[in-house]
């Protein structure tokens, strides 16, 4: 799987509807949304009001990302409102079995995300309630960072920790710096999905930037 998931962070909110038209026309296979708190992460974003407007107008799925203190509350929330996949930290909560378990029972896709000082090997007593795994590639809080290099690694890691310990097929998302200079090794570290905001937001034919990176 070859997926591109743009990050809506980097969108013009004055004209939202018509920037997830333009992904979606571009050939995004998801709109990724990076809601944040001002508490676990140093930004505040949008919540799960914007999202529900999304879906709205959306035509491909969701891809929710919570960078929140409080995603036993959010993440059930967010996959009711029909999200396919909502993300939130294994730092966040000491009750990570708990959001995985709630968020798939209100319909939606569990996925577990590490920021880039946890290592893979947290989700070992986790993997069986775990859909997808998200490699922070960047310290999460702010879009445009540059791309970690060892991220690369972690991610060939992770492909193989989920090999080695379970048989279970677990999507691998990378957010954080992804550009058509590391979309390749990416890919070939293990990555199923990228997320990238002003690499595909800012480019002058997002078209062209999208196909970029899945090439």
């Amino acid at each position: 799987m070859k997926a591109i998931a743009p990050s809506i962070l980097s969108a013009d909110f004055t004209r939202l509807g018509e920037e997830l038209e333009r992904m979606e026309a571009a050939g995004a296979d998801y709109h990724h949304l990076d809601v944040m708190d001002a508490h676990f992460v140093p930004n505040l974003t949008f919540g799960p009001l914007l999202a529900e407007a999304a879906q709205r107008v959306a035509s491909i799925p969701l891809d929710v990302h919570l960078m929140i203190a409080d995603p036993m509350t959010y993440g059930p929330m967010c996959a009711a409102l029909g999200a396919e996949i909502v993300s939130f930290h294994f730092e966040a909560t000491p009750h990570v079995h708990s959001v995985l378990t709630k968020i798939r029972a209100a319909g939606a896709k569990a996925g577990l995300a590490l920021t880039p000082s946890t290592p893979v090997e947290v989700l070992g007593p986790v993997l069986n309630y775990v859909d997808m795994a998200l490699i922070m590639s960047v310290n999460p809080g702010f879009g445009g960072q540059a791309f970690i290099p060892e991220s690369v690694d972690k991610v060939a890691r992770l492909k193989k920790f989920i090999a080695d310990n379970t048989g279970r097929s677990i999507l691998i998302e990378v957010d954080g710096g992804v550009t058509d200079k590391n979309a390749a090794a990416l890919f070939e570290a293990g990555a199923d999905i990228l997320v990238s905001g002003s690499f595909l937001y800012g480019a002058a034919d997002s078209a062209a930037a999208l196909q970029s990176l899945k090439k």
